[in-house]
């Protein structure tokens, strides 16, 4: 259902309400604020929501249509805000296809008795943040702006959690990298940094609105929960510094597997010109032999023949250990 749970919060309690409109007259009448989540609604269903709580069209469009940048915009008296939720796809080992951070939306509308939660994606349930907020009364009372801090907590914590589990594919794929000297984990390395990219969009753009709630510049937000978002502004940028740790190793591992390979094919070529210049030898030799001439040397001497197979066997010999020793055989 798109509904995925509404309920009405007061003194930092659930009230008990029958219904959903009864619970928005009461929020408006008696104070408090509504909570309803939604998942991936369309546009007719999140326009009588839009209708009841005077949402800006623009905002609307972004909640239906999803992939959108992280974000902050503020509409009159109402606080419009994007995160990107992730989630790390459980695997083996690195391959050069499979998915291994996959992405969602969160978008949350925050007014003055009222919060609105469009969740894009079949991850990032807002279930575990709904539990912990009427599991603190203290921090409930605080009103909407205690569910949009709670959210981005909770967003912000799986961010962690993702970066830690990417650590061991990163890893991985340095040990493969580096055991390989033919550079064949090329694949695998770009597929991990094609992933980090990914977790990457998620956390850059966030930057600046955390830490405008942060600093308190929305008047929506209420100044002690401000003060939480400074612990959120500080995890993400810990994943910030994480990510861009693995994106500059991996650029590393891609540029140092590239460059076995360039040395594997340069090996591979001093073989191939030591074995040629080893085979033109006893060529040129039997090539001359057989020109079918009556005066050349030793061609009627009884061991005209084992001689010159002496000869070719001595120089192909001797050039042989001279590329050994070389290092080209």
């Amino acid at each position: 259902m798109t509904v995925v749970d509404w309920a009405l919060y007061r003194d930092g309690f659930r009230a008990d309400v029958a219904t959903y409109t009864e619970a928005v007259q009461s929020a408006r009448r008696d104070g408090g604020f509504v909570w309803i989540g939604l998942h991936e609604p369309d546009a007719k269903q999140l326009n009588k929501i839009s209708d009841e709580f005077a949402l800006h069209p623009l905002a609307v469009e972004d909640a239906v249509k999803a992939h959108q940048r992280p974000k902050l915009e503020r509409y009159g008296d109402t606080l419009f805000a994007v995160f990107k939720t992730v989630r790390y796809v459980p695997h083996e080992e690195v391959t050069q296809t499979n998915e291994i951070v996959e992405t969602g939306e969160v978008m949350v509308f925050v007014g003055d008795c009222f919060v609105v939660t469009v969740r894009h994606g079949e991850h990032g349930g807002l279930t575990k943040a709904r539990e912990r907020l009427e599991g603190d009364p203290d921090l409930l009372s605080r009103g909407p702006s205690a569910v949009l801090y709670v959210v981005a907590d909770q967003i912000v914590d799986r961010y962690l959690e993702v970066t830690d589990q990417l650590d061991n594919d990163v890893d991985q794929v340095e040990e493969l990298t580096f055991a390989n000297r033919r550079g064949r984990e090329v694949g695998n390395v770009y597929q991990v940094k094609r992933e980090i990219l990914e977790l990457r969009r998620a956390v850059n753009p966030l930057a600046q609105p955390v830490r405008t709630l942060a600093d308190n510049q929305p008047e929506i937000i209420d100044p002690k929960i401000s003060v939480f978002f400074r612990d959120v502004d500080d995890h993400l940028t810990r994943v910030h510094e994480m990510v861009t740790g693995y994106d500059e190793l991996l650029t590393t591992m891609l540029q140092a597997s590239l460059a076995q390979l360039s040395v594997a094919q340069n090996e591979d070529m001093r073989r191939i010109t030591s074995w040629a210049a080893i085979i033109a030898v006893p060529t040129a030799v039997t090539g001359i032999y057989g020109m079918n001439f009556d005066h050349m040397p030793e061609l009627h001497s009884t061991f005209g023949y084992p001689l010159v197979l002496g000869l070719i066997a001595t120089a192909c010999v001797l050039l042989y250990r001279g590329f050994r020793r070389s290092g080209w055989l």
